[in-house]
């Protein structure tokens, strides 16, 4: 029963642990793929903040009038447009209308969305969403960038967004807005909805195919060591030799029926045997017939015990000593009387012991009852003990009683 507590508490403890490390794991996978979503999205940030800054270093940046790019009505330069010939004019892009061009062609590339943007923009189309609005606003107090996943219809998609700061070459088109704050002139945003998935599928299977094969991994160590257990146990109670309950066993068990037998009322006896002339049966026949002697008549005692209370044990040597609970003198004398005749009915040779010339045993029985109590269970033992000893005081192969 301890092993299976313990067997148990050890599977509810390795539950635990790959619980544990499955929280564990994804949870370094979510901030694995946050990581790596808001590198991507900075690195994105500063190539266009690269762009925009060459834009910025040169004082007007012309190119083609054409259906994709047409004139910026927001560029206020009288030189805005410049007409080269017939088939060709010029249009200065200033960095907010390069980024909103870049912005396009990114969105159609590869699904990412840049937004230049500003509290006060002088081009509607650069209006702050009510989550850019507020961005910038945090920048304004000292933010200096920012990286979370939004879900917009049903999807999930990564936002970053950055300030932009402004020099020198900036002014001219912005000194007529009251937004700048730390020189910020607005912000770049990027949304993008390459999102790097986090397994949780594989993850959850994995750790639960690992959870499964530690389970049967300690169910097979439960089993070999419950296995193991049992054979201890028996070892520490049944004796090797002759496969019935040993001394040790027997010291328990008789402390046990005394103690009842004290509080029911009810007899207890004991009965003390011992195979005659066995020493001279291991002389002549060798240890090996000896100990096969010792097994027979083992199981024939332990083969007569009918009732789940009665007992037998080996007690040391060829002796065997028997509790029978609730078993008056004469009826322990019965039972002692029925062993002796089976033994000598066994007609196990043993040609130098005379008379009889075959393997015989002698036996002392003891009783306790109300009537007649005895003090204790060492009492009780030592008077069966008697009892033999005058039983082969007076010729042995026989039964005597206290």
């Amino acid at each position: 029963m301890k092993i299976k507590k313990i067997a148990l508490f050890t599977v509810l403890i390795w539950i635990l642990l790959v619980s544990l490390s499955f929280v564990w794991n994804y949870s370094a996978a979510t901030k694995e793929q946050e990581r790596v979503a808001f590198e991507s999205a900075k690195t994105l940030f500063e190539y266009i903040n690269i762009t925009r800054l060459w834009n910025t270093q040169h004082a007007a940046v012309y190119v083609p009038i054409t259906s994709q790019t047409a004139p910026n009505p927001y560029i206020l330069n009288p030189n805005r447009d410049l007409k080269i010939n017939e088939q060709l004019t010029l249009t200065q892009v200033n960095p907010a209308y390069m980024i909103q061009q870049i912005a396009d062609i990114a969105l159609k590339q590869s699904k990412v969305h840049f937004h230049f943007t500003s509290l006060n923009p002088i081009n509607p189309a650069n209006q702050p969403t009510q989550r850019e609005a507020a961005l910038l606003k945090e920048f304004q107090a000292g933010l200096s960038e920012k990286g979370l996943f939004i879900t917009e219809k049903g999807e999930q998609y990564y936002f970053y967004m950055a300030p932009i700061y402004l020099d020198e070459s900036c002014f001219k088109c912005h000194q007529r807005q009251d937004l700048l704050h730390n020189n910020i002139g607005g912000g770049i945003s990027i949304t993008s909805s390459y999102i790097m998935k986090v397994p949780i599928i594989a993850l959850l299977f994995g750790h639960l195919l690992i959870g499964f094969v530690g389970i049967i991994v300690l169910f097979i160590v439960y089993q070999k060591l419950t296995t193991a257990y049992a054979i201890i146990q028996q070892q520490a109670t049944i004796d090797e030799l002759t496969g019935i309950p040993n001394r040790r066993v027997f010291s328990e068990r008789v402390v046990t029926e005394f103690k009842r037998h004290q509080r029911d009322k009810q007899p207890l006896s004991v009965i003390m045997c011992d195979i005659d002339h066995f020493k001279l049966f291991n002389d002549t026949y060798g240890h090996q017939a000896g100990d096969q002697c010792l097994r027979q008549i083992a199981q024939l005692v332990q083969n007569t015990l009918h009732r789940p209370v009665d007992f037998c044990a080996r007690y040391g040597g060829e002796e065997f000593i028997i509790l029978l609970p609730e078993t008056d003198l004469q009826g322990a004398k019965h039972f002692a009387e029925i062993i002796r005749q089976e033994v000598e009915y066994l007609h196990i040779p043993n040609e130098n012991a005379l008379p009889y010339q075959i393997v015989t045993i002698s036996l002392g029985v003891a009783t306790t009852t109300e009537m007649h109590a005895i003090a204790s269970y060492e009492k009780l033992i030592n008077l069966a003990d008697t009892a033999l000893y005058n039983a082969k005081k007076q010729g042995r192969n026989r039964v005597q009683t206290t």
